[in-house]
């Protein structure tokens, strides 16, 4: 077992903790071979419904370790290149992980931690939390979490944080599209709860295709392609298993089978929530 990462699977909800709360969960590159592991078994884990990435301590993630950034400042530009793919290749998983992902942002999310926000589905946020996109100040770019970070803010909003460098508060990134919800400290916890509450109800099948259609119908205009791509994919879902059930779950009044087991209750993040407050 790393002692990067804390991993709890409590009532089919998966905590991945971050676990480095003496240098505020930077990463290095062993953290992110780790995170990419963890991701891709989380993936093929049937039993998991949903995934919530936190940190331990008094920070979500500060980004980059200091001492992983004065090996990379002896690294050759293919060097440089295949520290970066990792990265890139964390995020992607990330984002494509098959089931919902939820960021909880309790303290500062800075550079590469802004990342790990943008990258999940839905991101909650304590109002004590903070940003800041800081790698112009290092004379660097935000190229590898650019992708989520723009699509989670905007490009309006991208061009003035990652040009300034400036922090930003928990308010703003709400306003901007980086948090999905925003509580008090005290109330992060109980926010996620019921936002399971709902998650747990849905097909699980269901969700990794709704996923997935996001990512399509996101791509470009409202085409003749994409219209019969979408009758496509409802038609084939319609007919699946999980489908069927839903349906007839429906049509007969009661709990489809997914959300029928009792182990599919939502008080997901109490164990970590506590050990995280112990910490700060």
């Amino acid at each position: 077992m790393s002692k990067n990462i804390e991993i709890t699977i409590r009532n089919q909800i998966a905590l991945v903790a971050l676990n480095r709360p003496e240098i505020r969960n930077a990463f290095d590159d062993t953290l992110i071979a780790e995170l990419t592991k963890t991701f891709r078994r989380l993936d093929a884990d049937k039993s998991v419904r949903a995934v919530i990435l936190m940190g331990n301590g008094p920070a979500f993630c500060a980004g980059a370790d200091l001492n992983w950034m004065k090996r990379m400042a002896a690294y050759n530009e293919e060097q440089n290149l295949e520290d970066a793919r990792a990265l890139a290749a964390m995020l992607r998983t990330l984002d494509r992980l098959g089931k919902p992902t939820i960021a909880r942002v309790h303290g500062p999310a800075f550079a590469g931690g802004v990342g790990l926000v943008a990258a999940c589905d839905i991101a909650y946020g304590s109002t004590e939390a903070e940003f800041c996109l800081t790698e112009v100040k290092l004379g660097l770019t935000p190229a590898t979490i650019s992708p989520y970070v723009v699509r989670a803010m905007g490009e309006r909003a991208a061009r003035r944080y990652f040009l300034s460098g400036e922090r930003f508060s928990a308010a703003e990134a709400y306003r901007l599209g980086l948090l999905t919800e925003l509580a008090q400290p005290g109330e992060l916890d109980n926010a996620i709860n019921e936002l399971l509450g709902h998650i747990v109800t849905g097909g699980s099948a269901a969700q990794a295709e709704i996923k997935d259609l996001i990512r399509a119908v996101s791509r470009g205009p409202v085409s003749d392609a994409m219209i019969e791509d979408t009758a496509r994919r409802i038609a084939r879902v319609r007919v699946s298993t999980e489908g069927r059930e839903g349906i007839a779950s429906f049509l007969e009044k009661r709990k489809p089978a997914w959300a029928a087991r009792p182990e599919a209750s939502a008080d997901p993040a109490a164990k970590l929530a506590r050990k995280n407050s112990k910490k700060k």
